[in-house]
Protein backbone atom coordinates (compact mmCIF):
# COMPACT_ATOMS: atom_id res chain seq x y z
CA UNK A 1 0.00 0.00 0.00
CA UNK A 2 0.98 3.41 -1.45
CA UNK A 3 0.96 6.62 1.74
CA UNK A 4 -1.68 9.20 0.84
CA UNK A 5 -2.31 12.51 1.85
CA UNK A 6 -5.20 12.51 4.35
CA UNK A 7 -7.12 16.06 4.92
CA UNK A 8 -9.57 15.86 8.30
CA UNK A 9 -13.05 16.71 6.13
CA UNK A 10 -15.67 16.60 9.01
CA UNK A 11 -16.21 19.31 11.69
CA UNK A 12 -15.12 18.63 15.38
CA UNK A 13 -18.70 17.75 17.65
CA UNK A 14 -18.66 20.67 20.70
CA UNK A 15 -20.92 23.27 21.74
CA UNK A 16 -20.82 25.87 24.88
CA UNK A 17 -21.57 22.94 27.41
CA UNK A 18 -18.53 20.59 26.32
CA UNK A 19 -16.80 19.55 30.24
CA UNK A 20 -14.28 17.70 28.18
CA UNK A 21 -12.55 16.28 24.92
CA UNK A 22 -11.64 13.11 23.02
CA UNK A 23 -8.97 13.09 20.24
CA UNK A 24 -8.05 10.26 18.40
CA UNK A 25 -5.00 10.43 15.88
CA UNK A 26 -6.62 10.90 12.25
CA UNK A 27 -9.94 9.16 10.22
CA UNK A 28 -9.23 6.14 9.26
CA UNK A 29 -10.39 4.40 5.75
CA UNK A 30 -13.50 3.61 7.06
CA UNK A 31 -13.98 6.86 8.86
CA UNK A 32 -12.77 8.55 5.87
CA UNK A 33 -15.46 6.43 3.80
CA UNK A 34 -18.41 7.16 6.34
CA UNK A 35 -17.70 11.04 6.51
CA UNK A 36 -17.75 10.25 10.17
CA UNK A 37 -15.71 9.39 13.17
CA UNK A 38 -14.63 5.39 14.20
CA UNK A 39 -17.04 4.34 11.37
CA UNK A 40 -14.83 0.88 11.59
CA UNK A 41 -17.48 -2.00 11.93
CA UNK A 42 -15.39 -3.06 14.84
CA UNK A 43 -14.18 0.01 16.71
CA UNK A 44 -15.21 0.11 20.07
CA UNK A 45 -15.72 4.34 20.55
CA UNK A 46 -19.47 3.82 20.07
CA UNK A 47 -20.28 1.16 21.83
CA UNK A 48 -18.26 2.24 24.66
CA UNK A 49 -19.49 5.73 24.65
CA UNK A 50 -22.74 4.66 24.76
CA UNK A 51 -22.41 2.44 27.98
CA UNK A 52 -20.21 5.45 29.91
CA UNK A 53 -23.06 7.49 29.36
CA UNK A 54 -25.91 4.80 29.84
CA UNK A 55 -27.44 4.82 26.92
CA UNK A 56 -28.25 2.60 23.99
CA UNK A 57 -25.31 2.31 21.08
CA UNK A 58 -26.63 5.22 18.62
CA UNK A 59 -26.58 4.41 14.94
CA UNK A 60 -26.33 6.90 12.91
CA UNK A 61 -24.35 9.93 12.61
CA UNK A 62 -27.07 12.57 14.42
CA UNK A 63 -27.64 9.82 17.25
CA UNK A 64 -23.52 9.88 18.06
CA UNK A 65 -23.42 13.31 17.72
CA UNK A 66 -26.32 14.13 20.06
CA UNK A 67 -25.32 11.58 22.52
CA UNK A 68 -21.99 12.99 23.05
CA UNK A 69 -23.32 16.62 23.11
CA UNK A 70 -25.77 15.76 25.55
CA UNK A 71 -22.93 14.02 28.11
CA UNK A 72 -20.74 17.05 27.51
CA UNK A 73 -18.61 14.93 25.77
CA UNK A 74 -16.85 16.78 22.88
CA UNK A 75 -14.77 14.69 19.75
CA UNK A 76 -12.27 15.59 17.32
CA UNK A 77 -8.74 14.73 16.16
CA UNK A 78 -4.95 15.52 16.64
CA UNK A 79 -4.40 15.63 12.76
CA UNK A 80 -5.75 18.02 10.04
CA UNK A 81 -3.87 16.93 7.30
CA UNK A 82 -0.88 14.17 7.02
CA UNK A 83 0.16 11.22 4.62
CA UNK A 84 -0.54 7.79 6.00
CA UNK A 85 -0.37 4.26 4.55
CA UNK A 86 -4.26 2.62 4.66
CA UNK A 87 -5.33 3.49 8.73
CA UNK A 88 -2.05 2.76 9.87
CA UNK A 89 -1.28 5.59 12.76
CA UNK A 90 2.94 3.94 12.96
CA UNK A 91 2.60 5.50 9.20
CA UNK A 92 1.80 9.10 10.33
CA UNK A 93 4.06 11.72 8.76
CA UNK A 94 4.16 14.67 7.64
CA UNK A 95 1.91 16.19 10.04
CA UNK A 96 0.04 19.19 9.82
CA UNK A 97 -2.20 19.23 13.34
CA UNK A 98 -5.58 20.47 14.11
CA UNK A 99 -6.50 24.10 15.27
CA UNK A 100 -8.21 23.35 18.61
CA UNK A 101 -8.67 27.07 19.25
CA UNK A 102 -12.57 27.24 18.12
CA UNK A 103 -12.97 24.21 20.51
CA UNK A 104 -11.16 25.96 23.83
CA UNK A 105 -12.29 29.32 22.93
CA UNK A 106 -15.54 28.14 23.47
CA UNK A 107 -15.23 25.81 26.30
CA UNK A 108 -12.49 26.87 28.33
CA UNK A 109 -9.42 24.59 29.76
CA UNK A 110 -11.69 21.46 29.64
CA UNK A 111 -9.97 17.96 30.32
CA UNK A 112 -8.29 16.52 27.62
CA UNK A 113 -8.00 12.53 26.84
CA UNK A 114 -6.39 10.79 23.75
CA UNK A 115 -7.17 7.97 22.30
CA UNK A 116 -4.15 5.67 22.03
CA UNK A 117 -1.07 6.39 22.21
CA UNK A 118 -0.46 7.31 19.14
CA UNK A 119 -2.60 9.94 19.66
CA UNK A 120 -1.09 11.41 22.81
CA UNK A 121 2.30 11.44 21.74
CA UNK A 122 1.06 13.38 18.51
CA UNK A 123 -0.92 15.92 20.97
CA UNK A 124 2.25 16.26 23.29
CA UNK A 125 4.31 17.03 19.91
CA UNK A 126 2.18 19.32 18.30
CA UNK A 127 -0.84 20.93 20.17
CA UNK A 128 0.58 20.84 23.70
CA UNK A 129 2.97 23.36 23.31
CA UNK A 130 -0.24 25.65 21.97
CA UNK A 131 -2.93 24.38 24.64
CA UNK A 132 -1.30 24.12 27.51
CA UNK A 133 -3.30 21.44 28.88
CA UNK A 134 -2.08 18.12 29.54
CA UNK A 135 -4.10 15.30 27.38
CA UNK A 136 -4.69 11.86 29.54
CA UNK A 137 -3.64 8.94 27.43
CA UNK A 138 -6.25 5.80 27.33
CA UNK A 139 -6.24 2.64 25.73
CA UNK A 140 -7.11 3.31 22.55
CA UNK A 141 -10.69 1.59 21.13
CA UNK A 142 -9.35 0.43 18.04
CA UNK A 143 -9.90 -3.51 16.63
CA UNK A 144 -5.53 -3.37 16.26
CA UNK A 145 -5.96 -2.83 20.38
CA UNK A 146 -6.75 -6.96 21.06
CA UNK A 147 -4.99 -6.20 24.42
CA UNK A 148 -7.71 -5.02 25.69
CA UNK A 149 -11.25 -6.47 26.23
CA UNK A 150 -14.08 -4.48 25.98
CA UNK A 151 -14.48 -4.61 29.89
CA UNK A 152 -11.07 -3.44 30.57
CA UNK A 153 -11.58 -0.48 28.36
CA UNK A 154 -15.02 0.10 29.82
CA UNK A 155 -12.98 0.11 33.44
CA UNK A 156 -9.96 2.74 32.34
CA UNK A 157 -12.10 5.16 29.98
CA UNK A 158 -14.79 5.21 33.14
CA UNK A 159 -12.05 5.97 35.38
CA UNK A 160 -11.45 8.95 33.37
CA UNK A 161 -14.18 9.99 31.73
CA UNK A 162 -16.95 9.63 34.42
CA UNK A 163 -16.41 12.04 36.73
CA UNK A 164 -16.60 14.50 34.28
CA UNK A 165 -19.92 13.04 33.09
CA UNK A 166 -21.51 12.83 36.62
Amino acid sequence: MEPIEVKHTFSPIFDRNTRLLVLGTVPSVKSRENDFYYGHPRNRFWPLMAFLCGERTPETKEEKTEMLLRHGIGLYDVVERCTIVGSSDNSIRDVVPADLSPILSQTGGIPIFANGATAAKLYQKFLYPQTGIEAAQLPSTSPANAAWSMEGLQRAWGAALLPFLK
